[in-house]
């Protein structure tokens, strides 16, 4: 995007983007689906890099939701080795990310990870805390309607450890026992793949979001695809059910 599209559009502060498509890039190509994964990786460090560059705030990554359990035991297994091996990465470019000013957080149920990867978000989360030009989100293990679940029983135990009453609950409450609590509402929301749907992804947060779709696989995602959907969010009047 050119510095005079910058100039003269406003910006989403937060994207969601579905990554989604890795598997039948692969197939097209007569490669295992790991090999998609893979791919999509890569994309998903350089939309990072760029979307941080053009000025965006936030960004949310769906990246491993709480059904992709279901999925073949070997694909899983290659998908919790690119966890591992992009937590390395992180690690080792530690001084280049601090400058750039890249927050990392990880939402979603973390308790069934393996412990190593849980150990090594944790410590990425620490280390790139106070960074504060973007928040890159990472939602692994994350469903929309478990997200709420969880929330509901926080205001639960505040319910019952009498600090609140039950008919003062409130949207705010709720928010705040999000994982995306204290960050903005995604204003955009991409999917590529030719799909059509939510798939249980920020289903709370999205209530005003705009949303692109595209037949484009995750892997062939670029830049220039993440302009278009921008430049076609800008064009749009976002009355938020007013007139």
């Amino acid at each position: 995007m050119t510095k005079e599209e910058l100039a003269n559009i406003s910006l989403p502060r937060h994207i969601g983007i579905i990554m989604d498509g890795n598997g039948r890039w692969a197939k097209q190509r007569g490669l295992g689906r790991s090999e998609g994964h893979k791919a999509g990786a890569e994309v998903f460090r350089r939309i990072c890099e760029y979307a941080r560059d053009i000025g965006i705030e936030y960004l949310t990554f769906y990246a491993f939701s709480t059904e992709n359990w279901k999925r073949p035991a070997e694909e899983v297994s290659a998908i919790m080795n690119l966890f591992r091996d992009y937590l390395d990465e992180a690690k080792e470019r530690e001084e280049e990310n601090n400058e750039k000013g890249m927050c990392v957080r990880y939402i979603g149920d973390r308790s069934v990870l393996p412990d190593d990867i849980r150990l090594m978000m944790n410590e990425l989360e620490k280390r790139s805390d106070d960074k504060d030009v973007i928040t890159i989100n990472l939602a692994v293990n994350y469903g929309g309607r478990d997200e709420i679940l969880h929330a509901v029983k926080a205001i639960a135990k505040r319910v019952e450890a009498g600090e609140i009453k039950a008919d003062e609950i409130n949207l705010k409450d709720i928010d705040g026992n999000l994982y995306t609590a204290g960050q903005p509402d995604p204003d955009l929301i991409i999917r590529p793949s030719g799909e059509y749907r939510l798939s249980n992804f920020l289903i709370w947060q999205a209530a005003y979001s705009e949303f692109w779709f595209s037949d484009i696989l995750w892997p062939d995602f670029t830049s220039e695809h993440l302009d278009k959907a921008i430049l076609d969010f800008a064009k749009r009047n976002r009355r938020f059910g007013g007139v």
